[in-house]
Order: structure tokens, then C-alpha cells, then sequence
């Protein structure tokens, strides 16, 4: 069975295609799809409402089933930031490396046990037909004070988890521990009462 992806993101298509082929789901992009979506305008003020707004928006405009994800980083030191706007932390969409700047900035003089932080991924999958539901994964951290790794993307290079960064993982090893793994393993248990429909 075909499910649309609301992203642009072929690292996002491909840790979720990996995670959901188990269950015969073949996962596309609108690209892949031959399709065009419109560019969503993320207005929610929370992870989940953010993914409803593009799962909704995917599903009406290709109709086929639509999974989408809204995913971020919340630092304690930082009041939860930069939180929904982690994308766009820095001002520019997806400038990872003027993101991981800002946020480094605004953590100087934070000592390692106050660095304190964790990855949110919200995944809402929604049905052409109406029905929906929505899991939330996350995954407990520490920012570093420099990059490790290239790998992985974001704020991967600065979440260190047991001492490693993300971006010093392979993406099997980041599937095991990653809020996006963790929620996409809910979403994995939940979907098959909604495929027998």
C-alpha cells in the first residue's frame, strides 16, 4: 500500500521506509509520486499540530494516505527552545549550520550538566477517508560544545546521547534511539488496526 510523505526530506522518506516496509507500506514522496503539494504553513504552536496541518493538507490534496512528522529540539537552559522553530532557528529554513550557531551562542557559559535537552518528533497519519491519529517519540540528550560527526542532519552533530552525537551514528544505529525511530515504532504498532479497515 502507498503513503504519501509530506516532506521534501529524502533522509525523513527513507528512515520511515525502513521502519514501515515490515508492514507491506510503500512510502512516497509527493515527488515520487508525481504530485505537487502546496508548501504548508506551519502555524501550530505545538509539534503535533504542525504534523496535522501537513498530514490534512497531504492527504486532501493527493488522496492517498498521509503521513507527516514535526519534529524539533527542546533545551531545557533555553526555555524549550528552539522548539517548533528549530528549523528556523537562525532566521534562514533548513540553515543547519547557522542553526547549530545560534543555538551553541546561546548556550556559552551553560555548564555540560545544564546542557541538558531532547529531540520531539510528532507523526500524524491521516486517511483520505477522515480518520487520523497522531504518536509523539523523544529522545533525552546533552548539547555539546563543538560538532561531532557528519552524519545525520539538524542538530545531529551537537545531541549527544551516552557521550555520541547523532551525527557520529549510522542511520541504523539513530533508528534505535531517535525520537523520529521511537514515534515511527508507535505509529508502526498503531497502523495495522487501521490498514485491516
Amino acid at each position: 500500500m502507498d503513503f504519501l510523505i509530506a516532506t521534501h526530506n529524502m533522509k525523513k522518506r527513507n528512515e520511515l521506509q525502513r521502519i514501515l516496509e515490515p508492514l507491506g507500506v510503500n512510502v512516497l514522496t509527493a515527488e515520487q509520486a508525481g504530485i505537487s503539494l502546496t508548501d504548508v504553513e506551519e502555524t501550530g504552536t505545538t509539534f503535533e499540530e504542525n504534523a496535522a496541518l501537513k498530514a490534512h493538507s497531504g492527504a486532501k490534496e493527493s488522496g492517498m494516505p498521509t503521513i507527516a512528522d514535526d519534529s524539533g529540539l527542546m533545551v531545557d537552559a533555553l526555555n524549550g527552545e528552539p522548539g517548533v522553530y528549530s528549523a528556523r532557528y537562525a532566521g534562514d529554513h533548513g540553515n543547519d549550520e547557522k542553526n547549530i550557531d545560534k543555538l551553541l551562542k546561546n548556550l556559552e557559559g551553560v555548564e555540560a550538566e545544564k546542557r541538558t535537552a531532547r529531540f520531539v518528533s510528532a507523526v500524524c497519519c491521516v486517511f483520505p477517508d477522515g480518520r487520523e491519529f497522531t504518536v509523539r517519540g523523544e529522545c533525552e540528550g546533552l548539547i555539546a560544545f563543538e560538532r561531532h560527526g557528519n552524519g545525520g542532519f539538524g542538530y545531529d552533530p551537537v545531541f549527544m546521547v551516552d557521550g555520541v552525537s547523532f551525527g557520529e551514528l549510522s542511520a541504523q544505529q539513530k533508528d534505535k534511539l531517535s525520537h523520529r525511530g521511537n514515534a515511527l515504532r508507535k505509529l508502526a504498532e498503531k497502523l495495522p488496526q487501521y490498514l485491516e479497515k
